[in-house]
């Protein structure tokens, strides 16, 4: 990124992505206009919309620690590489149709280097070895963003390498957290298909970092669960403050709706 104008960091949900109406787009390309922009993406909707498999229970693996991630295969990475083809297809035109250029980065290509990934999962009430191509971004390489100013914006698909050269999966939350915390950017939005953290039922729209930590361990479930341990990682990595909502990015940035996730 230029040294003369901050990072935004953006984390756009698989699930809500096409769900964005054309105000939602203007504001995002407004605040690009004044910002270099990193978008990293999701691809759950289409990804299930492209073949029933990925709508059956099957389909996601849960490890020894409670955590979850989707079975991947070499077939299940074509498939995602195909989805997100034409995904960033649309995410481009809807940029540049408000005047903002943009261009599309696998993260496999020199951006984000996984480590080993777990290995043990449950399947039948047994922990069984299963070869799932999914690990933990390691290493980010942020030269791969540089030379992007105002008015531009770089798409990234989360897909990593591993040590042994392979394309894995990895989680698009994470993903973004270790990309903000390489830029470095001073924050992380992370827009998801709810408009709050949920703890006990009520909105919080503002939590330190520890109290985040205890409610993902005892609380939390699902996606958010894995939200919140991506807001720690961004916090851990230096990112100063990490927003979470379902609203426009100025909004969200602005602390006007979301929940805010910070240090202290």
């Amino acid at each position: 990124m230029s040294a003369d104008a901050t990072a935004t960091v953006v984390k756009l949900g698989g699930s809500c992505l096409e769900d964005m109406d054309d105000a939602w787009w203007e504001d995002l390309a407004d605040h690009a206009r004044e910002n270099p922009l990193v978008l990293v993406h999701g691809w759950s909707k289409p990804l299930k919309r492209l073949d029933a498999r990925y709508r059956e229970p099957s389909a996601v693996l849960r490890d020894r620690y409670g955590n979850q991630s989707r079975h991947t295969t070499p077939e299940v990475i074509a498939d995602i590489l195909k989805v997100s083809a034409a995904l960033a297809d649309g995410v481009v035109a809807r940029l540049e149709k408000n005047g903002v250029t943009a261009s599309r980065l696998l993260g496999s290509d020199g951006l984000l280097h996984a480590g080993p990934g777990e290995r043990w999962y449950w399947r039948d009430k047994q922990l069984v070895e299963i070869d799932n191509l999914v690990g933990p971004i390691n290493r980010v390489e942020p030269a791969a963003l540089t030379g992007h100013g105002k008015g531009h914006c770089v798409l990234v698909t989360p897909l990593a390498r591993d040590a042994a050269g392979r394309v894995v999966n990895t989680d698009a939350d994470r993903a973004a957290a270790a990309v903000a915390a390489a830029i470095p950017a001073p924050a992380l939005t992370l827009v998801t298909d709810v408009p709050f953290l949920l703890v006990d039922g009520k909105p919080v729209r503002r939590i330190g970092a520890d109290a985040a930590r205890a409610f993902r361990d005892k609380g939390a479930t699902g996606g958010m669960r894995k939200k919140l341990r991506a807001a720690g990682e961004a916090l851990d990595g230096g990112v100063q403050r990490v927003v979470l909502g379902g609203a426009r990015v100025s909004d969200l940035l602005a602390g006007t709706t979301g929940t805010a996730i910070t240090a202290t």
